[in-house]
């Protein structure tokens, strides 16, 4: 039994979606197990761009299955606009399975999301207004859809109608807006359902079978710890937990399975939407990183804030996620920055030291981070191949991350391509 889980550690954006199409290439599954197509995955194949909100990334490599496990939230329609256009640059996608137990994103969650967002004001939440929150609220509250709804004409109906008259009465009566048809919404989903039959499976059935088979399985998380609805910087978080531990209720397989527990940081870090932040770099150098990074936001386009590297919150999620292997990546963003900071602790409001990150989030932006100095490089890192090829306070930058968190630096990414990484020991 070989299983690998990537997460990212940080707020969303590592590059999970590259290490994972690294990874994929020896797998014979990929699988998504948390969250929806409100994430943003950018893997490059040659020259080609993709970006993948709702499949797991691997499915431009891997040669077995992909796997959009019972975690996950599935806009069937974004689904079915994924697959046509990867299938339209000449890949396959018969390979690409979801679990009958998947919640299904439907029309009223995406304006509840919406309308929500609006009436918010100055203090939104920064959602992608994609219906993921909306529609794991009806998961937790037992009345969501699922995708083997989809295949039976009586419950789906049944189950439309039953939502609508809560949904109805909230679109009309407090958000003052229109509603919503069930027969239009009852055809549209029924289409869906005999559309996609045959990728609705038993996932969970299938995926302990493969374990038991000694299968290569990788777990693909969306966002990351630093979004997590219990232990990341609430209430500005996402829906699911993106965590090592959303493998087990988001897939249907146990805690003893999961063996090799990769996380992905950035060499610096960024944030997309509202809430805590607190090594932001609000200035000219903060512009620069964005720049140089490209630091918009793959699903919607939105700059992400930028900030250096902060070991408080990084530990954090390492400690919570089990980490044994630690990707850094961007490391070549950082060239020509001198000098390079990064935040070992946090000094409170009552100018208390801490080394930990608070569970009263809210005080984040009240903390003043505790810098370390590095002196930073000139040469330009994105050719090089080996740990050996860097410049030496390039490796000092990577080694200090790891002396701080006592966890190796397995894979350090140096540029976008699939091929600019230095793999300084092999997973597989």
């Amino acid at each position: 039994m070989s299983t690998y889980v990537v997460v990212g550690l940080q707020y969303g954006d590592e590059g999970k979606g590259k290490i994972t199409d690294v990874l994929s290439a020896k797998s014979d599954y990929v699988v998504r197990f948390q969250g929806g197509d409100n994430a943003g995955h950018t893997v490059y194949v040659g020259d080609e761009k993709f970006v993948l909100h709702l499949l797991p990334s691997g499915v431009l490599q891997c040669k077995g299955k992909c796997i959009i496990a019972n975690g996950v939230v599935v806009n069937p329609k974004a689904f079915v606009k994924e697959i046509n256009q990867i299938e339209s640059k000449g890949m396959r996608t018969d390979h690409v399975f979801i679990s009958r137990r998947a919640h299904v994103i439907m029309p009223y969650h995406i304006l509840l999301d919406t309308y929500r967002e609006e009436e918010q004001g100055g203090t939104q939440l920064g959602t992608t207004k994609k219906g993921i929150g909306p529609c794991y609220e009806d998961k937790i509250a037992r009345v969501g859809i699922r995708m083997i709804d989809l295949l039976n004409p009586e419950v789906l109906r049944e189950k439309i109608e039953k939502n609508l008259k809560t949904k109805n009465s909230l679109f009309e009566k407090y958000f003052e807006k229109p509603t919503l048809d069930v027969e239009e919404i009852y055809q549209e989903f029924i289409a869906l359902g005999e559309l996609l039959k045959d990728r609705i499976v038993d996932t969970e059935l299938e995926l302990n079978e493969a374990i038991k088979e000694g299968k290569n399985i990788l777990f693909e998380g969306a966002q990351a710890l630093m979004l997590d609805i219990d232990f990341g910087t609430y209430p500005f978080v996402t829906s699911s937990s993106p965590s090592t531990g959303g493998v087990c209720t988001g897939a249907g397989v146990p805690p003893t399975a999961l063996q090799n527990l990769i996380g992905v940081a950035k060499a610096y870090t960024t944030r997309v939407g509202n809430g805590p932040f607190p090594t932001e770099l609000d200035d000219e150098l903060g512009e620069k990183i964005r720049q140089i990074g490209a630091e918009f936001g793959a699903t919607t386009g939105r700059p992400r804030r930028t900030g250096w590297l902060d070991l408080v919150s990084l530990k954090h999620a390492c400690m919570i996620n089990g980490i044994n292997n630690l990707v850094i990546t961007k490391l070549d963003v950082l060239t020509g920055i001198h000098p390079l900071k990064i935040a070992t602790k946090y000094k409170t409001e009552d100018g208390k030291i801490i080394d930990y990150f608070t569970s009263s989030t809210t005080k984040l932006n009240d903390y003043e981070p505790q810098y370390e100095e590095l002196e930073g490089w000139d040469e330009d890192i994105s050719n090089a191949r080996t740990y050996e090829e860097l410049p030496p306070n390039a490796k000092k930058y990577i080694e200090f991350i790891e002396e701080h968190l006592g966890i190796n630096v397995y894979l350090v990414s140096v540029g976008p391509e699939r091929s600019q990484n230095i793999i300084r020991k092999e997973l597989f």
